[in-house]
């Protein structure tokens, strides 16, 4: 199983190869799209991340070691942002995932472009799962 450090190098490998930022936010909108959809019955308040301005619900899965996440947004950028974290923070051991940092997303060329709502957003997302890696 990879670790969450490989799993960021191996993201920051595959938007190396995409040329401008337009391609970079096609790739995350293609990778949110791969995302499953969530059933009605996780879409309550209780799973919504709070601060985030689109819909994000996030459900965590713990064992006893390990923590997966499913997620899903009504906005197919942000539905993409919480997937990269979702792919470098699934089935991983509760202590990296509450250590969890987006480093990688400014690696990747996203950080700088984000807006203040957006970067907010993604923020309370982290926040979020690293809380419910508590």
């Amino acid at each position: 199983m990879q670790t969450t450090e490989e799993l960021k190098a191996e993201l920051i490998e595959n938007f190396s190869f995409l040329e401008d930022l337009d391609q970079k936010y096609e790739y995350v909108i293609e990778l949110g799209k791969k995302l499953p959809m969530l059933d009605a019955q996780f879409k309550k308040d209780e799973f919504k991340i709070k601060g985030c301005q689109s819909t994000v619900w996030l459900i965590p899965e713990v064992a006893e070691t390990t923590i997966s996440f499913r997620a899903d947004s009504d906005s197919v950028f942000v539905k993409g942002l919480i997937s990269l974290l979702i792919y470098v923070s699934n089935n991983q051991p509760k202590d990296d995932v509450a250590k969890l940092n987006t480093d990688f997303i400014h690696q990747i060329g996203l950080g700088n472009y984000l807006s203040p709502t957006r970067s907010n957003g993604l923020v309370a997302m982290v926040k979020q799962m690293k809380l419910y890696a508590q």
